[in-house]
């Protein structure tokens, strides 16, 4: 397996796992230079933990879900080794605990879609409308792909999971911010919105983002139908009413009292 060049490695590393599995060092692309499946499988485990540190025990459950092989620990040492070859030395350290050392400068696609849709909220917070948008769409695009496409695994699950509720979240953000800019962002806004009603039915926000997106382009009848079903799905559903926000932007709209802004 020849590893990697040296100045392949300054000109850094881009990694997708969401959708296509794509490893990407300087100019060469190494996926399909991995020891087979389970080597992909371990450097994906690896990669999309925070802290990209795992003990032998974690990576031989996640690597042999039905079946082990007849000596594991000396398999999971070659799936090692091998990777180590084509990483380069210091790539993979430890023993008893396996961590796969990426440069800071390293993208992760999934490391980038936490990190955006955080500071997106964080700067909507602050009223940053177009400071945050990036972020939102960055996390949004990422997190629509499915994580490890093909594979199936509790901790891929895990980790889908995880990228589902990092999309519900950067799909809000970004009606959030269409909505506050307003004008030809609004039909944007209820598309957004919309979206975020499918991906989270029992998410209050969506519908209340969704709510004022139509009531200010106009489609009033459009809002309290969308109310409507909101009231419906929780009372059948769950046997609870909407919020008190929801049912505020109800009143308003019955009263055709004007929109009070984002």
């Amino acid at each position: 397996m020849r590893p990697v060049e040296p100045e392949a490695h300054a000109a850094g590393i881009r990694i997708q796992l969401c959708g296509r599995f794509v490893v990407r060092i300087g100019a060469e692309r190494v996926e399909d230079r991995m020891p087979g499946r389970q080597g992909r499988l371990l450097f994906a485990f690896l990669t999309a933990r925070p802290h990209r540190t795992a003990t032998r025990d974690e990576l031989i459950e996640a690597l042999w879900q039905h079946e082990l092989p007849s000596a594991p620990q000396l398999a999971l040492s070659a799936l090692i080794s091998k990777l180590r070859r084509l990483l380069g030395e210091g790539s993979l350290d430890g023993r008893s605990e396996i961590r796969l050392n990426l440069s800071r400068e390293a993208f992760v696609d999934v490391q980038a879609a936490r990190h955006a849709v955080h500071e997106a909220e964080s700067l909507i917070t602050a009223d940053r409308w177009w400071d945050a948008y990036p972020g939102a769409v960055i996390a949004g695009a990422i997190a629509r792909r499915e994580f490890m496409r093909g594979e199936d695994a509790p901790w891929i699950s895990e980790v889908r999971q995880e990228m589902a509720d990092v999309c519900v979240r950067a799909i809000e953000a970004n009606a959030r911010i269409c909505l506050a800019v307003g004008e030809t962002e609004l039909p944007t806004a209820a598309l957004l919105a919309r979206e975020l009603t499918e991906r989270a039915p029992f998410r209050e926000s969506g519908y209340c983002l969704l709510i004022r997106a139509l009531e200010r382009t106009g489609n009033v009848a459009e809002a309290l139908r969308v109310y409507e079903t909101l009231r419906t799905r929780l009372r059948e559903e769950l046997g609870v009413a909407p919020s008190a926000q929801a049912q505020a932007l109800h009143t308003r709209l019955l009263r055709g009292d004007p929109p009070t802004g984002s």
